[in-house]
């Protein structure tokens, strides 16, 4: 790719999402290739959830490693791109101010973006996952840590959503059966505080609820902990569900969406022109409705709407109109 493409192609993404091919795929067993541990559901016909998961992300990050070395080895200089990853980050929000609420929001964001950012800039895992995964999590080679280090020349972000985390000590029931990857953090994620509300109002798929500060959050989490990295945020959007019995000229007018860009947006630009975020790019998710993981056509993610029942016709939603407004207006 980097021989064929290079001349044309100047920034390149070894990985997307990481996290959710190795937590879906090998742990929980809800997406392709639906391993889990048998006690988790009955759809699972083989795996390991309190392994697999570390094993494969380990292999990713191996492989995401070997590629970038191989890039700025042989072909960086003369093409002068860059190369990244793209890393998928739910925000975490305590879900009371109490000390082990705290400490659990930290273990979180270890567990799903520490998991993968922190080899990728400091050389090996977050102290909280040794500390807690042990033997079942592998280890880097002295000359593997020397070369994962570092391996960034930007930080891909897709960032759609945020949670509460609260501790949920290491006796859960799930712990005890499976020591999965999901348990392993000892803690609990939901949308919904401790008086009950939800985090932000909901968009069509179960677990996007929408809370713009997250956005902000997220920048400055990045900032603090990896040392202002060069970021592009290479996906943010959200979705609508897909009635196929409502008319074109309906479907394509998209006011939630309209807003959430807008507010993600803003919380964007408040992290970079007043927290001084390293901020390089934004891409929305997505310019088209397309299939989206186990979910397929049911979700609608798109600026412009496709027509499944009439030949993949695309249609702008409103929400084109209000980015070529507003790109013109901030431009």
């Amino acid at each position: 790719l980097f021989e064929k493409f290079g001349d044309r192609v100047k920034n390149w993404i070894t990985l997307n999402e990481p996290h959710n091919f190795a937590v879906n795929g090998y742990d929980v067993g809800i997406a392709a290739p639906g391993r889990c541990s048998l006690l988790l559901h009955a759809l699972c016909r083989a795996g390991n959830s309190a392994t697999e998961p570390y094993i494969v992300a380990h292999h990713l990050l191996l492989a995401h490693t070997t590629a970038v070395n191989i890039y700025r080895t042989k072909y960086q200089k003369t093409q002068g791109g860059s190369i990244g990853a793209s890393l998928d980050i739910v925000w975490y929000e305590p879900y009371t101010n109490s000390t082990k609420d705290v400490e659990a929001t930290q273990r979180a964001m270890d567990f799903q973006v520490g998991w993968f950012l922190d080899p990728m800039m400091f050389g090996d895992y977050p102290r909280s996952m040794k500390e807690r995964v042990r033997d079942r999590l592998p280890t880097f080679s002295e000359d593997e840590k020397a070369l994962i280090k570092g391996s960034l020349d930007f930080v891909g972000i897709n960032h759609y959503t945020s949670n509460f985390v609260k501790d949920s000590g290491n006796t859960s029931l799930r712990k005890i059966l499976l020591k999965d990857a999901l348990s392993d953090s000892d803690a609990t994620t939901q949308p919904f505080g401790s008086n009950g509300k939800p985090i932000g109002s909901k968009a069509n798929s179960i677990w996007l609820y929408i809370y713009p500060q997250g956005m902000r959050a997220s920048m400055n989490y990045i900032k603090q902990k990896y040392g202002n990295p060069t970021i592009v945020i290479t996906e943010n959007g959200m979705d609508d569900a897909n009635v196929p019995l409502i008319p074109v000229s309906v479907a394509v007018k998209d006011k939630k969406r309209i807003q959430y860009h807008h507010d993600y947006l803003q919380n964007l630009a408040a992290a970079i022109n007043e927290d001084g975020c390293n901020v390089k790019g934004y891409f929305a998710w997505s310019l088209l409705d397309n299939w989206e993981w186990a979910a397929g056509y049911t979700a609608r993610f798109g600026l412009y709407f496709v027509d499944y029942k009439d030949n993949l016709k695309r249609y702008p939603k409103s929400s084109v109109f209000w980015f070529n407004t507003f790109l013109n207006s901030t431009s």
